[in-house]
């Protein structure tokens, strides 16, 4: 472990034109981030009141009140100045400039005169800072303000946010550590790690570095902080699901080092591992990296849903055991996503090994467009794999399955999760090292020379269609592209003639001593996909997969009661036009299939069952719910 395999592009040298994709990231600037910004300041009658910008007025004096909203209110402003940040430096976003440097301002003068920034604190409890670091939130909200400091002064060169930012780091790398009169404690809920690398990396100063290495080596150690912090609080909570805390939810039940199998909240874990390899990085460190490696494996191999979703539980928010991937009760949070993709990103950059990009394509193609719809509008939270919308009540244990997206949420972690993610998705497509371009997505996009990149390349990927991705570059190019599992008999061609490049990790090596078109030909076809078999739910069931997508069936295809429905494994699919209604222009797939109606009259009676052709059509799991509500399905009964 003595380099890093390529850092991701910076945003400014990289233009997407996917059809798909581009449509997400062009509506992030134009639509997304306006209608968030309504909602931030309540004026969207139909969602749940938000008081984000009211509660920071309040703080800084500016207006009478008291705080509103959840102890990580705070965190919906900054993740939105955040995707502000990466839509101005790609060039969409320039018009939220003077309203991002007002709010940066107003962020300002609520931060009080020791660097302290939270305002549900400031408000509520001042005299209880830092005495509920399992609850409270104080350092997740204080990580989400760093980065949007340092993706703002990145876009900008302006330094307002991140005085601020630094100010309050300051005083953290102050409060926290071993020493005489410093809490040894670390957060509830991960993400100052990752804030205070990105500080350090853009500051150069390694007290950063070092407190977000204290945070990840002192968590779970003994004797436990949070079962010290617990006892003393004499059963005091926020949140009354923690009155049984338990050790592992928040991945403090031993040091994350020593950590094999991932526990916990999904979001937690992934914000911690992919925290722990920026660590394994910056500090070539050859035990966190094995720690990395069998966490990622534990996920992805173990706790994985087919769609890159995680989480299985919808009670706390978490993973439960090896292959418990229920489908109609997971949970699946699209912030749990985002982190897959953050921890995928960084261990394919710690190692060069492409097999981690799988994951990430996965998650990114289908659970994180599934989190938004189509306009841009509405939100799904939890990412389910089946539903039946009259069953998705209050008061049960599917009341966190929504069979439509909503205007927003009570705790709105995901629809700027969202935001901030697609509004940056360059650096999920393209990595540089000093002399290679990593291709590790295939999504229509240019590339332009710039500060970090001495490339001027053009890719056209048409993977459900010819099944081919175009590169054209104006000058010699050294490049890595990935060669997704999914593509068969892998071919190039260079200005037309066939080449065979060393495949070196699962990458393609190219060097092109001059310009021209390069040309990644793979035989790409509709695939069925079955489960191991401890997965219990998926018990003789198989889904449909083109490419990275996954496929699941609509209501408003195929009528209801979809769990009806079976086909059998060797059935061939049929490439159909794709649904004018739904962006993309990806294919719909339609198949020959069966329906079992059964004869019984009453709730229960004698087998009587007659097997009826049916004619299925399947859509994209990632642009389910952008018609008519209804049922959905990505599992499938196996008939033999």
């Amino acid at each position: 472990m003595t380099k890093r395999f390529g850092h991701p592009l910076n945003n400014r040298a990289v233009r997407i034109t996917d059809p798909l994709f581009g449509h997400y990231v062009t509506m992030i600037s134009e639509k997304v981030l306006p209608h968030q910004w309504d909602i931030l300041n309540d004026r969207v009658e139909l969602a749940p009141r938000s008081h984000c910008l009211e509660n920071f007025r309040i703080a800084a004096g500016e207006k009478q009140g008291i705080f509103f909203g959840e102890v990580f209110q705070d965190t919906d402003v900054y993740k939105w100045l955040e995707a502000v940040s990466y839509c101005i430096e790609s060039g969409r976003g320039e018009h939220f400039t003077a309203i991002a440097d007002e709010v940066i301002d107003l962020i300002s003068r609520a931060q009080q005169p020791d660097g302290y920034l939270n305002t549900y604190y400031t408000l509520e409890k001042p005299e209880e800072r830092w005495t509920n670091l399992v609850e409270g939130h104080e350092l997740y909200n204080a990580g989400y303000l760093i980065e949007a400091a340092v993706a703002y002064f990145n876009a900008t060169g302006k330094r307002t946010l991140l005085k601020t930012a630094i100010r309050f780091a300051d005083l953290i790398t102050d409060t926290f550590g071993t020493g005489e009169n410093q809490i040894p404690g670390y957060p509830g809920h991960q993400e100052i790690e990752l804030a205070l690398v990105r500080l350090y990396r853009v500051t150069g100063e390694k007290k950063y570095l070092d407190t977000a290495s204290y945070f990840i080596r002192q968590r779970g150690s003994s004797p436990n902080y949070f079962l010290q912090e617990i006892e003393k609080r004499e059963g005091v909570c926020i949140f009354p699901e923690f009155q049984d805390y338990d050790l592992k939810y928040g991945q403090a039940h031993t040091p994350p080092v020593e950590q094999r199998s991932i526990e916990g909240h999904a979001v937690r874990a992934m914000y911690m591992c992919a925290a722990m390899a920026d660590l394994a990085m910056e500090y070539q460190d050859q035990d966190l990296l094995e720690a990395c490696k069998a966490l990622w494996e534990s996920t992805t191999e173990k706790r994985m849903f087919v769609t890159g979703g995680i989480g299985s539980s919808g009670f706390l928010e978490r993973f439960t055991t090896d292959y418990d991937l229920p489908n109609d009760s997971n949970y699946c949070e699209s912030c749990a996503s985002v982190g897959l993709m953050m921890f995928g990103q960084r261990m394919a950059s710690l190692t060069g090994e492409s097999f981690y990009y799988e994951a990430v394509e996965a998650a990114l193609h289908n659970t994180i467009l599934a989190g938004i719809n189509a306009d841009g509008q509405r939100y799904f939270y939890v990412n389910p794999l089946e539903v039946v919308p009259g069953a998705c009540l209050p008061a049960t244990d599917l009341r966190h399955i929504k069979p439509v997206r909503q205007d927003w949420f009570n705790v709105a972690c995901c629809p700027t999760n969202l935001a901030r993610t697609l509004a940056s998705l360059g650096q999920y497509i393209y990595a540089i090292d000093d002399n290679t371009l990593y291709i590790n997505q295939f999504i229509s996009s240019e590339v332009s020379s710039g500060a970090d990149c001495n490339y001027n390349l053009l890719m056209e990927a048409d993977l459900t269609g010819k099944g081919q991705v175009r590169i054209k570059t104006d000058a010699p190019a050294a490049l890595r592209i990935r060669i997704p599992r999914y593509a068969e008999r892998p071919v190039f061609l260079f200005n037309d003639e066939r080449i065979e490049p060393l495949i070196e990790r699962g990458y393609a090596v190219i060097n092109l001593n001059t310009a021209g078109e390069l040309v990644f030909k793979m035989k790409i076809e509709p695939r069925w996909v079955a489960a191991n078999d401890r997965v219990r739910s998926d018990a003789g069931k198989i889904t449909l997969m083109f490419g990275p997508y996954a496929y699941c069936l609509e209501e408003t295809d195929n009528s209801d009661r979809l769990s009806k429905l079976a086909v059998a494994p060797g059935t061939k699919p049929e490439v159909k036009e794709p649904i004018a209604s739904l962006p993309g222009n990806l294919p719909a797939l339609e198949y020959d299939g069966f329906r079992l109606e059964s004869g019984v009259k009453g709730l229960y009676g004698a087998p009587d069952y007659t097997i009826k052709p049916a004619r299925i059509t399947a859509i994209p799991y990632g642009l389910w719910c952008n018609r008519e509500p209804g049922e959905m399905l990505v599992w499938q009964r196996v008939r033999i």
